[in-house]
């Protein structure tokens, strides 16, 4: 991913108004060179993420809600878009407001994915899951490019409307 600066990645919210753009605690440390996307929850309010993807010729940020995660760790999910599977209490439901009026009028669309938001480590094997995942016979490029595809459809599906 092509690195961003702060202003740029707050302009390029396309779900929320530009005072819930403003108020975004930025991550830090990013390393661009080994992002896919740019995606974090937000520290100060662990119910928050935010997504950051290149979108054809533009970059679209994405406000997200995160629901409250299961109790049991004896179950195991898999993320919709790095396919990483992960013990339920590690997959999150996040929540994107449509844009436009249908985002104002309450509409919204969800996926399930990695917690942390860090699919582009565990496709790379920077970071571990907790549970053994299913071979594939995919390279690491494919599987990043599959990757890519499925962030680029949840976020023509916010975007449909806009």
């Amino acid at each position: 991913m092509q690195p961003l600066d702060p202003a740029e990645i707050r302009a390029s919210f396309v779900n929320c108004s530009r005072g819930e753009a403003k108020s975004v605690t930025l991550p830090a440390d990013i390393p661009w060179e080994k992002r896919d996307f740019l995606g974090w929850r937000d520290v100060k309010a662990p119910g928050r993420a935010y997504l950051v993807v290149s979108h054809g010729d533009e970059v679209i940020g994405l406000s997200l809600r995160a629901a409250p995660p299961p109790k049991s760790r004896l179950r195991s999910n898999m993320c919709a878009f790095c396919s990483t599977t992960h013990p339920l209490a590690d997959i999150t439901l996040f929540t994107a407001r449509l844009a436009g009026k249908p985002g104002r009028d309450g509409n919204t669309v969800g996926t399930y994915l990695c917690s942390d938001l860090a699919c582009s480590a565990y496709l790379r094997g920077e970071l571990r899951p907790a549970v053994p995942q299913p071979k594939e016979t995919l390279s690491e490029e494919e599987r990043v490019e599959r990757m890519s595809e499925k962030v680029g459809r949840f976020v023509a599906r916010v975007l449909e409307t806009r």
